[in-house]
């Protein structure tokens, strides 16, 4: 009866699904591909600035929330960051702390529009992914910036890219492991400490449980959800500043639908939408699972329209199945 129990455990179920992902990537191997340890490093890496959305997705959603700026807040990052970083040479010691004081204060601004306001999450964060992407927009003139940079007078110049952007992208221990996905798990641990060891997290899990109850108790409702919030945007920040230094340049439509993606690991993972419950190791589980369908998709080449379909299929079948329980 005991071992019953525990099979239906939320890390059961989420185990159970990466176990899957694991089995279907042993089948489909693509000629034994998949057997090596290069595939599953590139996996973690490529997998690892959607899991930083997630980690503050997590967050939101506990507190029965949901964030659809990341995306934009990760584009909005990653073009600011170039921006400060290549035309205006600023070194990196004040480019980050700026770029993630702006990624926290517009992730703020969605919360105290959610908190004060009474707007729907939905709304909120709808709104403010067209913004932010609108703002990334202005910022690099609709275009990508590199380290082409182009003169008040006409003229081009090129400038050796930052150091920083080879720190971020490189890879330790051998070559086994790459610097972002170090920062994705710095992300997991921080996210696991708010939720877990602070009283921050206690406020989370009680206004995602019962948002009334939780102020008839004592707890800082609009404080608690204008907090969550400013810390999925600074993950979004955080994830736009990897994107840039993966990409050597701040592409104002990058991050396109990753949202979706970061939604679908955390709900995969098993934390509900309803709010209340789940944890950022349900989310952890669900990033390597999310992670492996995509690696065995492209080992495979299956198209992009294969993947964003079962991405979709995936959620709407993880929500019917936490309904089900």
């Amino acid at each position: 009866m005991l071992l019953r129990g525990w099979w239906t455990t939320p890390v059961a179920r989420a185990f159970l699904a990466l176990l899957l992902m694991i089995v279907i990537g042993c089948v489909f191997s693509a000629d034994g591909a998949f057997f090596r340890w290069s595939v599953h490093r590139d996996m973690l890496r490529q997998v690892s600035v959607h899991g930083m959305l997630a980690c503050g997705m997590t967050v939101v959603i506990i507190t029965a929330g949901i964030d659809l700026s990341v995306s934009s807040l990760l584009a909005l990052a990653a073009v600011s960051f170039a921006w400060l970083m290549m035309p205006l040479g600023w070194p990196a010691v004040f480019a980050i702390p700026v770029v993630l004081v702006f990624g926290t204060a517009l992730g703020s601004a969605s919360g105290a529009l959610v908190a004060r306001m009474r707007i729907q999450p939905f709304i909120v964060t709808l709104a403010m992914m067209v913004f932010a992407r609108g703002l990334a927009k202005v910022i690099s003139g609709g275009r990508k910036i590199t380290n082409y940079v182009t003169d008040p007078d006409g003229s081009t110049r090129l400038v050796e890219l930052p150091q920083i952007f080879g720190l971020i992208d490189s890879k330790v221990l051998g070559g086994n492991l790459s610097i972002v996905t170090i920062i994705f798990l710095v992300c997991v641990l921080v996210t696991w400490i708010v939720l877990s060891r602070l009283r921050l997290g206690r406020y989370i899990y009680a206004v995602g449980g019962n948002e009334e109850a939780a102020r008839l108790s004592g707890v800082p409702v609009r404080r608690t959800l204008i907090t969550a919030y400013a810390l999925s945007g600074l993950f979004a920040a955080v994830a736009g500043i990897c994107q840039a230094a993966q990409e050597t340049h701040g592409d104002p439509e990058t991050g396109m639908a990753y949202e979706l993606d970061a939604i679908a690991m955390v709900v995969i993972g098993g934390t509900t939408l309803a709010g209340g419950k789940g944890s950022v190791v349900l989310t952890l589980i669900g990033v390597l699972t999310i992670g492996y369908l995509q690696k065995i998709l492209s080992l495979n080449a299956a198209p992009e329209a294969t993947r964003l379909m079962l991405t979709g299929a995936i959620i709407i079948c993880a929500v019917l199945f936490q309904r089900g329980k």
